[in-house]
């Protein structure tokens, strides 16, 4: 009995102690919640008129063909009713195993889902209402094509965000939780809430990783080098030879400027940048600057210019050799090829092979991405950066978060907020996390010259002046696309491989997605790839008849790329007279945080 007192005490105590920290966490909630700067509604989901035109198209397609609808309509009734009836059924029952699941989703793993009456109906209920929503908008007739596919995007998230486990009330994990730690799970879940407001002005960024567990230069990043250049756009990293030998030809990185270069270097055993230099390669890595509002003016001319080729300047300067190798990674690789073709609109042979990985070159097909490339999204993004000078990156990671939201916004936020739990110690949910600023005048010219209008593709983009195309690129060329990727899709990627202009072109299909697909070490055997030499063929043909190699394709291109390296010379000290090292890698620009 005393025993029993004992925990009625303690649990008291406990609720009187979560009770005032919910006072604090309410004084924290309301400050960060009026700081909070509103933004452009466009940037918040699609103008009115998708709602005018898909209104009109349905009542259009009702018109026209009422027994459709009719149809939609009784059969969701009729299984509205059946599951009124199993729930009856399910209250009077005395075996719980009678209850079964009807569909199966990872999101309703809890034994409850399927033994409890309520849950059990809330669950069926829910998807039953997801079907005839979803079925309803991917059949609507005489929509654009763009329009149907912004239309089924936006109610793919409206449907997603309405699961019964995004709310408390209705998902049993997390009151089994809240329960068992008499509310403790709630108030932590609360206070990572409010830590992740507080940490976005008042943005609602959820936080994927244990940003506690990691330092950039401590435990990422932490290949040895010297920065050797800088100047307003990016830091030039030489990486410190391993081997007695190098490659004469020097392998110049360009990572995306809209994430952190370290995704190349997260650690020793995922590291290409590591894998490299044990190879003998010399090995340079662009850490592009994160922008602030004085770099509003920058465009993709400057980033070609002061990025591009003064990188190459200061490479062959360094290293003493006329060409030098190149890697561009998604943008990083739109902005290569860029480069490459001005290069040879002016007669420059400095470039002797390119890499491109997951990158987008042609742009006529728009992909997951079409719901964001009509004028409503950038007509708000314009607005947005007329007034800030750039694009936040909160912006851009929320686009692509919800891609996949419920990987990377519902799950983990039920995870953290409903549940308590701090986010995974994940050192790539860490970089995913660590996002950079863009220019505006650059993300403009982007969005409407490249993404929008193909600029590049119809040989109407202009690098300094000079209009080019991917038919100007005649230098060897090998592709890398990834199965899975939701932001560089492969057919894509393939189909702008196919319009360059190069004798030589080689095409690799890695399983997986936008960087697991990349950051594939051959230790770890995890993903395989496809491979197939006839690059003529449409993607669907050249798919299907591909080899399939497992593990990872990092040794093939290497031998690829080794062809291109010259010959072994006595390994090189990191800068030079005209060059002198600066820092000590991975330099100062990638410390700075949006």
């Amino acid at each position: 009995m005393a025993d029993k007192n004992n925990s009625l005490v303690e649990a008291s105590d406990v609720l009187k102690q979560n009770l005032e920290k919910l006072d604090v966490l309410s004084k924290r909630f309301v400050a960060v919640v009026q700081k909070k700067r509103s933004l452009d509604p466009g940037l918040q989901g699609p103008g009115q008129d998708l709602a005018m035109t898909t209104t009109v198209a349905y009542w259009q397609s009702m018109t026209e063909n009422p027994y459709k609808i009719l149809e939609h309509q009784v059969e969701f009734w009729g299984k509205t009713l059946q599951n009124m009836m199993d729930l009856q059924n399910a209250f009077l029952a005395t075996d719980p195993s009678m209850l079964g699941s009807k569909e199966m989703d990872t999101r309703f793993e809890n034994p409850l889902w399927n033994t409890n009456p309520y849950f059990n109906f809330i669950k069926n209920q829910y998807l039953q209402n997801s079907d005839l929503i979803k079925s309803t908008a991917r059949n609507i007739d005489g929509l654009p094509e763009q329009e149907k596919k912004r239309l089924i995007y936006f109610t793919d998230q409206i449907v997603e965000m309405m699961a019964p486990t995004n709310f408390l009330g209705t998902n049993p994990d997390a009151i089994e939780l809240a329960l068992e730690t008499n509310g403790q799970s709630l108030i932590d879940g609360l206070e990572n809430l409010i830590t992740d407001l507080e940490a976005n002005d008042g943005e609602l960024i959820v936080r994927l990783a244990d940003d506690k567990a990691f330092e950039v230069g401590k435990n990422l990043g932490i290949q040895k080098g010297k920065v050797v250049y800088r100047n307003n756009l990016l830091e030039l990293i030489q990486y410190t030879s391993e081997t007695e030998n190098v490659f004469e030809i020097p392998l110049v990185i360009f990572p995306p400027w809209i994430n952190k270069f370290y995704i190349l270097d997260l650690r020793k055993q995922n590291s290409l940048v590591s894998w490299l230099v044990s190879k003998g390669y010399s090995v340079f890595v662009v850490s592009w600057v994160n922008p602030d509002e004085t770099y509003s003016d920058i465009g993709m001319d400057d980033y070609i210019t002061d990025g591009y080729l003064r990188v190459i300047q200061v490479i062959k300067s360094i290293t003493a050799k006329d060409q030098i190798n190149a890697i561009g990674y998604c943008i990083g690789g739109t902005a290569l090829g860029l480069t490459l073709a001005y290069l040879n609109k002016t007669k420059d042979s400095s470039i002797r092979s390119a890499t491109f990985f997951t990158t987008l070159t042609d742009f006529a097909q728009q992909g997951e991405f079409t719901p964001f490339l009509q004028n409503d999204f950038i007509d708000a993004i314009e607005e947005e950066v007329s007034q800030s000078g750039i694009l936040k990156s909160f912006i851009m990671a929320r686009t692509f978060s919800f891609l996949r939201s419920n990987d990377l916004i519902y799950s983990p936020a039920i995870k953290s907020y409903m549940m308590g739990q701090t986010p995974p110690a994940f050192d790539l949910l860490y970089w995913n996390g660590d996002g950079s600023n863009l220019p505006g005048k650059m993300v403009i010219e982007y969005l409407r010259g490249l993404c929008q209008k193909n600029r590049f593709s119809l040989g109407e983009f202009e690098v300094k002046g000079i209009p080019v195309a991917l038919d100007n690129i005649r230098i060897p060329v090998f592709a890398i696309g990834c199965e899975t990727d939701h932001i560089a899709a492969w057919k894509d990627s393939y189909r702008g491989v196919q319009l360059m202009g190069s004798e030589e072109k080689k095409f690799i299909l890695a399983e997986s997605g936008h960087i697991a697909g990349i950051i594939n070490p051959p230790a770890k055997n995890k993903y395989g790839y496809y491979l197939n030499q006839n690059l003529t063929l449409d993607s669907e043909s050249w798919r299907r008849k591909a080899n399939h190699f497992s593990g990872s394709w990092w040794p093939d291109w290497e031998k690829w790329i080794n062809s291109y390296s010259g010959n072994q010379v006595e390994a090189r000290k990191e800068g030079s007279t005209s060059y002198p090292p600066l820092s000590d890698a991975p330099g100062s620009y990638v410390l700075k945080k949006s």
